[in-house]
């Protein structure tokens, strides 16, 4: 293990100002993820260095720093172009509102620092130069293992910071690992404090489950905990046959996100609430209504046997932008649901592939016919009546798209207008 740290690929950047600040006779460290990402043999996404330099000896040290989080001893020193985050070692003054921390304390050891982190696993600190772990809490007993462990007591890590029984669990889907007895038993005696959670921090962890590698694994650990119940009900009241296959779906589903939360709602709310669900939720407006989208137009096995005029306005109300998302959706649900249907939705897909190759008229913005054309061709101005016989046209043109020439429309605006004045 230790030798993984040892033989991991750090950047130079980050060697250096680790380099100078221990030459000022500062104590520092790398931290937190990517030592746990080093021990595991994956390249960590971000190389976090804490020292017991206070932040204006930080300053001081380096040509450029830019005070990016200055008042919580967090600097960013610019170094070749590259971006290097550095943080005071700290320690933290009681949580009074489940949330952050009343006060912080910069701190000269990195034993008291390590003991404010959430995880075990998140708790070691490496100096890279003197190949020196400093692991006070026993991470690195417990990355073997593949235990999530809280640092000293979980009732109390849950109470101070509401965000973290829900990390757990994500980090448990990511990483495949398991909740230690006292770390899962803690998250349903602190549900109030995760209750006073950002909707926004929520939706960003359970952004990162849906896109773990077990996230049915995932789904059903923030069942059992009671976190579901507290800001997704729909799935956490759903029938409990309704809620596994909505599960399993989901996992089968590929790697996006916008995919992976139609596939977990599908058969579980309607597209507008789907769509309502994940504005309660803050996802952006976009993702929102695609979901819902998704969701309306789901259930395509009950479209197997459906003609091309039907498939057409299928596409025209989906858009073609969107049907690889929406066969995803799809596809998943029935590998969960019904297995055996698979074939028949894969000609499915083929044939809407083949109608969405062949670009037929969707909109009235596709008609031969403009509007002013319409207009023309009726003897009309500007009316209500000009939205009708557009509308008139594009519903022609999805049962025929042959008929989308100037001279057809015009002969079919003719005679809709004569049906009409009788």
């Amino acid at each position: 293990m230790i030798a993984n740290l040892h033989n991991a690929d750090i950047p130079k950047p980050v060697l250096e100002v680790i380099a100078r600040l221990r030459e000022l006779g500062h104590a520092t460290y790398l931290v937190g993820g990517c030592v746990r990402d080093m021990v595991r043999q994956v390249h960590p996404k971000d190389f976090d260095v804490a020292t017991s330099a206070l932040p204006e000896e930080v300053q001081k040290a380096f040509r450029k720093v830019i005070p990016t989080g200055i008042q919580h001893g967090t600097v960013t020193v610019v170094t070749g172009g590259n971006h290097v985050e550095v943080t005071t070692f700290r320690s933290e003054g009681d949580y009074l509102d489940g949330r952050r921390p009343s006060s912080v304390s910069f701190e000269r050891d990195i034993v008291k620092d390590l003991s404010r982190r959430d995880f075990t696993i998140n708790a070691m600190a490496y100096n890279p130069l003197d190949k020196e772990l400093v692991d006070p809490f026993g991470g690195q007993v417990d990355l073997p293992a593949r235990l999530i462990k809280c640092v000293g007591s979980a009732l109390e890590r849950f109470s101070e910071d509401g965000l973290r029984p829900l990390r757990a669990v994500r980090f448990s889907a990511v990483l495949g690992f398991t909740l230690e007895p006292d770390t899962r038993d803690a998250i349903p005696a602190t549900l109030a404090v995760f209750r006073k959670v950002a909707l926004e921090r929520v939706r960003e962890e359970l952004c990162k489950l849906l896109l773990s590698p077990r996230a049915e694994a995932g789904l059903q650990l923030l069942a059992e905990t009671g976190l579901l119940e507290v800001f997704l009900p729909e799935l956490a009241r759903a029938d409990a046959e309704a809620a596994r296959l909505a599960r399993v779906a989901t996992q089968a589903a590929p790697l996006d996100l916008d995919v992976r939360m139609a596939t977990l709602l599908a058969d579980l709310v309607t597209g507008p609430q789907a769509r309502e669900l994940c504005m309660r939720l803050k996802f952006p407006n976009k993702s929102a209504d695609l979901v819902g989208l998704l969701i309306e137009h789901a259930k395509l096995e009950t479209r197997l046997s459906d003609t091309d005029p039907s498939l057409r306005r299928l596409l025209a109300r989906v858009g073609p932008a969107q049907l690889p998302a929406l066969l995803a959706v799809a596809q998943a649900r029935v590998q969960a649901r019904a297995p055996d249907q698979l074939p028949a939705l894969a000609s499915l897909a083929e044939r809407l592939g083949l109608l969405a190759a062949a670009k037929p008229p969707l909109s009235a913005k596709e008609l031969a016919l403009t509007g002013g054309d319409i207009m023309s061709t009726l003897g009309i101005g500007p009316s209500p009546k000009v939205g009708e016989a557009t509308r008139h046209l594009v519903e022609a043109v999805l049962d025929d798209p042959s008929r989308n020439t100037a001279d057809q429309l015009r002969a079919l605006l003719t005679a809709w207008n004569t049906t009409r004045s009788d």
